[in-house]
């Protein structure tokens, strides 16, 4: 029976145990383990594996062109993205059972520590750059060619190289090119040396407008960009597409809602408005997947239309 008594000797002892000194943990340290930076999933018979290179924060309100910056960064805010969101760079490893096919190559060493994280990523996903049979580029800015070759040696030493015929006449033979800006001679250059060890060794192919450049992929001519800029295309047995865009959209929000801005490093600004105009549209209309080089990571999934214009819908998450 519970009595005052000893309720009183029970708060008593309880008050004594409180008293008494309690083990102390240290804090845990925070982890020095990085994002996977990888992300697999399955398309009909092939096994995407997309690849973060990394992210650049950049003051896209100044990068964004055709519209005053005051209203691109309000339309930023009001995605709570602030003044220098930071842009993926995203490429693509595509097994096919047959040949492991990349589908452009990362920055390398040309935009310092924040990015060049393509090899790393690649490597915890479980493939090595040897590995990689064919690098098909949908163009040759140095986020997308320059993790080719480090310093002057080619980072995948048994593939291939696949290159719009147009962008190779661009960026390489320079035909075409009239009156340079000081940031297209560094992009120029910079498109030489990571060419250079493949194209000394016979390993680039050049592919027309909208050829199959390898079986199972295919290609289609998006230029503005770039001149020879192209998306590339896989297809299942089953009829489903997945269309890697290449950089018909930079970031996220902004485009989607107003195709006509454009970026300051479009070679031209009005053919990519309306080649992402026509891009955004077919993307709505036939519901496929697409994969965007700069759409937040993994940059996987669909375009539909809304209110505003159009929207991505990132693809759903599955283990």
């Amino acid at each position: 029976m519970t009595t005052r008594r000893n309720m009183l000797g029970f708060l008593a002892g309880a008050a004594a145990l409180s008293a008494s000194p309690r083990f102390a943990f240290s804090a845990a340290p925070f982890s020095s383990v990085g994002n996977s930076g990888y992300y697999r999933l399955k398309f009909g018979r092939f096994e995407i594996t997309a690849l973060s290179d990394g992210t650049l924060a950049l003051p896209m309100a100044q990068i964004y062109q055709n519209e005053s910056e005051g209203e691109i960064q309000a339309a930023l805010d009001q995605n709570f993205l602030g003044s220098e969101p930071h842009i993926s760079i995203n490429a693509y490893l595509v097994n096919d059972g047959t040949q492991l096919v990349l589908i452009d190559a990362g920055t390398g060493t040309l935009f310092g520590p924040d990015a060049g994280k393509l090899i790393r990523h690649m490597m915890v996903s479980g493939y090595q750059p040897e590995q990689v049979d064919a690098v098909l580029l949908t163009h040759i800015h140095a986020d997308h060619s320059g993790g080719l070759t480090v310093a002057g040696k080619a980072v995948f030493p048994n593939a291939t190289v696949y290159v719009p015929q147009r962008e190779y006449a661009f960026w390489i033979n320079r035909e075409g090119l009239t009156a340079p800006t000081a940031e297209m001679k560094t992009d120029l250059q910079r498109a030489q040396v990571s060419l250079a060890p493949y194209i000394k060794t016979g390993r680039v192919v050049r592919f027309a407008d909208d050829a199959d450049p390898l079986p199972n992929f295919g290609s289609i001519l998006r230029p503005g960009h770039t001149p020879g800029h192209s998306s590339i295309v896989l297809k299942t047995e089953a009829g489903e597409q997945l269309v890697f865009w290449g950089d018909i959209i930079h970031g996220d929000y902004i485009q989607f809602d107003s195709p006509d801005i454009y970026v300051s490093f479009d070679v031209d600004g009005a053919q990519a408005a309306a080649t992402r105009r026509r891009v955004l549209a077919e993307a709505a209309d036939k519901h496929y997947l697409v994969a965007g080089a700069h759409l937040p990571f993994p940059g996987i999934g669909r375009v539909a239309r809304d209110e505003t214009l159009y929207r991505f819908v990132p693809l759903n998450y599955e283990i």
